[in-house]
């Protein structure tokens, strides 16, 4: 089987610093989602709309979610296995992944968001 999209988010990986998320065939359309698209394109990040399998996701080197609520949030493990570099985090005592390629869709996303809505 091939990986469309999580429980009301929408899925993506970062592989070899393109970001995947799938084509779309087996979710709706997500504001965020396409918003997260835009933002990559527009900041020289290759995009790639396509269908993908669960290996792939187990090594990818980053993956994330994206939501309404949520915004964009890193996942840290699939099926109990560890993706990316499995960072640790002192302050609530538990391993995340917050990758390079995330950090930086979080702080695109987000300065668009106060941008256009004046606050998070």
């Amino acid at each position: 089987g091939q990986v469309a999209t999580c429980n009301s988010v929408h899925f993506f990986i970062v592989r070899n610093g393109e970001v995947w998320t799938s084509n779309g065939n087996y979710c709706i359309p997500g504001i965020t989602r396409s918003n997260v698209l835009e933002l990559c394109r527009a900041n020289g990040i290759t995009v790639r709309e396509k269908e993908f399998s669960l290996y792939e996701v187990y090594s990818a080197d980053e993956a994330f979610v994206t939501g309404t609520f949520g915004g964009v949030t890193p996942v840290s493990s699939v099926d109990g296995r560890t993706i990316g570099l499995g960072l640790y985090d002192s302050f609530d005592q538990h391993e995340f992944s917050v990758g390079p390629m995330v950090r930086r869709i979080q702080v695109w996303y987000n300065d668009m968001v106060v941008k256009e809505c004046g606050s998070l």
